[in-house]
């Protein structure tokens, strides 16, 4: 059932790649990834020139953040000056999870100390398939405590944790834990994010905020290429959790090839009346 209604729901993003609001919307809401070993701060000061100005056209919108790895804060900070689009950065022994807490502990707070602004956390899959979930619980809100009102995104690696039950009790003991947003996946394992996996996911969030009125973002994240599916995940937030959380500070996509697609399906449209998006 969760599969049907996920591909229903899917199906009407598709009839949405002419809406302007709506392409506006994803483009906004995008974390411009680059996560790969040969980055360098140059080609980091490129990526934030794209975030900050997606298009010649000065009516899109910028990109929500940016997102590097731990080594590449630094620059990416510089560059982001005078910018108001967010610095994220991996952290948590990325993409596996699989370090000492003090090590993922003293990771994130350099990211912390040289600007960044919302850490995107990885969870030990392999201790929490184990048994172990009070621990990676401790993780999570240890990691929280040191970002204090700065955004924590917990990666859940939906992929690689398979049965939607274990999806939903990871996205609820991250949400309980103390996660500002929930996430698909690092983009580094197979699939990444699908539309079923997703609509677990925020049918965790909306039972944690009738629960404790505390309202959660989503992340997708990994494989997302195309404008229609962006705009899949649209659908999926707005039919499931309404209007709310349709916004940066509550949606996000994460991608490294999206932002391409988008602003080409934006600057395909007719060009918008004087005063209007």
């Amino acid at each position: 059932m969760v599969e049907a209604r996920a591909a229903e729901l899917a199906r009407l993003g598709e009839l949405q790649r002419g809406s302007r609001p709506a392409l506006e919307l994803a483009l906004s809401a995008l974390d411009l990834t680059s996560l790969e070993g040969v980055d360098t701060p140059l080609s980091t000061a490129q990526l934030v020139s794209r975030a900050v100005r997606p298009s010649a056209r000065a009516s899109l919108p910028s990109v929500a953040a940016v997102c590097v790895s731990p080594l590449l804060v630094a620059p990416a900070r510089r560059a982001l000056e005078g910018s108001a689009v967010a610095l994220a950065s991996v952290v948590g022994a990325f993409p596996s999870g699989h370090s000492p807490l003090e090590v993922r502990l003293e990771e994130a707070r350099r990211a912390l100390g040289e600007g960044a602004d919302e850490l995107d956390m990885v969870l030990d899959r392999g201790a929490l398939l184990s048994g172990r979930g009070a621990r990676v619980y401790d993780e999570i809100a240890a990691m929280k405590e040191l970002c204090q009102a700065r955004v924590l995104k917990v990666i859940v690696e939906t992929g690689e944790l398979g049965a939607y039950d274990d999806v939903r009790a990871a996205s609820l003991l991250a949400m309980r834990a103390g996660a500002d947003f929930i996430k698909t996946s690092t983009g580094k394992s197979e699939p990444g994010a699908r539309p079923a996996s997703v609509l677990v996911m925020l049918e965790a969030i909306r039972e944690h905020y009738r629960a404790t009125g505390r309202r959660v973002g989503i992340k997708a994240s990994g494989g997302i290429r195309t404008a229609a599916q962006a705009l899949a995940y649209v659908v999926l937030v707005r039919e499931t959790l309404g209007a709310a959380w349709l916004a940066p500070a509550r949606f996000r996509l994460g991608a490294s090839t999206l932002l391409s697609a988008v602003v080409a399906a934006l600057e395909a449209l007719p060009a918008a009346p004087r005063g209007a998006s």
